[in-house]
């Protein structure tokens, strides 16, 4: 009898630490430095459903702008490889996160390389903060850019939840100030336990997702 009451109590605990990795919103924690000012930021609804932080402008006018100069995604800031997260899936991440955000935003503007008075500058970098929690071990895969989660289930089976942080903004050109600025994290593939290597497939869902609200984003989405 004892022993069916704590295998109860040690999968309520391991469903309550899975509930709180899932978190739709990037806490302000995991804020890496990447954007000057995060206090201005707003939880809205993407084109897809899913959660970001975001602010807008509110004297944004998509019209005012002709181009939109692409300056590469980066990791912010820069990790160093690992034996579960390699050099090699690192590049792949990133070389794929370039070509699906880019492709998105040359959808929505042509793409420059020479700023004028009309353009918008993009940039963007994966991010995040390692960190630790009661009952929930996280294990660093690049530092202050990617986070993997190991839980151990009342079966003795760990599974491992990855996570991708991501901070952008398009800055006026003109200003030199930023019109709209996102905070958004997503959840990739399970690994089946701390020794699964990840790769950028593991990933992928969540640049695609990323892509696709890039496409489809419209300003009356914005939550006030």
């Amino acid at each position: 009898m004892r022993s069916k009451t704590l295998l109860k109590v040690a999968a309520l605990a391991g469903t309550l630490a899975l509930t709180g990795c899932a978190s739709k919103l990037a806490s302000s924690d995991k804020y890496s430095g990447f954007l000057k000012k995060y206090s201005d930021l707003k939880e809205a609804t993407t084109a897809s459903g899913k959660t970001e932080l975001r602010w807008i402008d509110p004297k944004y006018n998509s019209a005012n702008y002709d181009n939109i100069v692409y300056n590469p995604i980066v990791y912010y800031p820069v990790p160093k490889p690992s034996t579960q997260f390699g050099e090699q899936a690192m590049a792949e991440l990133l070389n794929y996160t370039n070509a699906q955000l880019k492709q998105a935003i040359s959808e929505r503007k042509p793409l420059t390389t020479i700023a004028g008075p009309r353009s918008l500058i993009f940039r963007g970098a994966i991010t995040g903060v390692d960190r630790s929690s009661e009952g929930l071990q996280f294990y660093e895969v690049v530092p202050v850019a990617l986070l993997v989660a190991g839980t151990q289930m009342a079966t003795g089976h760990r599974t491992m939840d990855t996570s991708l942080y991501f901070e952008g903004e398009l800055i006026d050109a003109k200003t030199n100030k930023p019109v709209i600025k996102v905070v958004r994290m997503g959840q990739g593939k399970d690994l089946a336990n701390e020794n699964t290597p990840l790769t950028a497939e593991t990933l992928k869902e969540v640049i695609d997702d990323m892509a696709i609200d890039a496409v489809k984003f419209k300003l009356e989405d914005q939550e006030q």
